[in-house]
């Protein structure tokens, strides 16, 4: 099997980022481009991003989840403990977020640290899904192997069952990380392959010092 995707180019020339115009903290910047991406057309899922770890097995894994809150701390997000992302940062917790936003051609780079939010965060978040989504939570034992999607299923219908007119409360293996950023790069296309790209790196008394990129 063979395709050439030599010509698969696109123009970028939608927008432009200068160093002067930008705030002094990325946080800020962030949150101007999260809106601004939703007033220009929004993506379908805005707040999707890619996680990157480094696997028990020695090998980065990106996927996609998506971003529930940031906050001048960082950008949090939920998941099973015990899948395989969470066994990553048990072992390893320096990952990498990034988004995409073709709408706007923009993407930003986040590298930082992860680590579990407090209990009653994630009780407060849990308590806010549906229960199709609580139930799935109890469910799943996520990344593990499974015999069949029946199998899956029968799993499903045995805690509907069980928690038939209760309350469902949260799994103890789920909840939330925050990732605390160390650095953020901001990208955005430019024509001729001559993209705009500032990065913000945390400095020693927790000042950001931000340095253009060659693209």
């Amino acid at each position: 099997m063979e395709k050439d995707l030599g010509n698969y180019r696109k123009v970028y020339e939608k927008k432009e980022l200068s160093k002067k115009e930008v705030s002094d903290n990325p946080l800020e910047l962030f949150q101007k481009w999260f809106y601004e991406v939703e007033e220009f057309g929004g993506d379908i899922e805005t707040n999707a991003m890619t996680i990157s770890t480094i696997g028990l097995d020695g090998f980065p894994k990106n996927r996609v989840v998506l971003l529930k809150k940031y906050t001048w701390e960082g950008f949090i997000f939920y998941t099973n403990y015990n899948s395989e992302k969470g066994k990553a940062i048990e072992k390893n917790p320096n990952v990498c977020l990034s988004f995409f936003w073709h709408n706007i051609e923009r993407q930003v780079i986040i590298k930082g640290k992860a680590e579990k939010i407090s209990k009653n965060l994630s009780d407060g978040y849990f308590e806010s899904r549906p229960d199709g989504s609580k139930l799935g939570a109890w469910a799943s034992d996520q990344s593990e192997i499974v015999p069949s999607r029946n199998f899956l299923d029968k799993k499903l219908k045995d805690f509907e069952e069980n928690y038939k007119g209760q309350e469902i409360p949260r799994p103890p293996h789920w909840g939330g990380y925050i990732v605390k950023p160390q650095s953020i790069e901001f990208w955005q296309g430019r024509p001729n392959r001559m993209h705009d790209r500032l990065i913000y790196t945390l400095q020693e008394d927790f000042d950001w010092k931000i340095d253009r990129l060659a693209p």
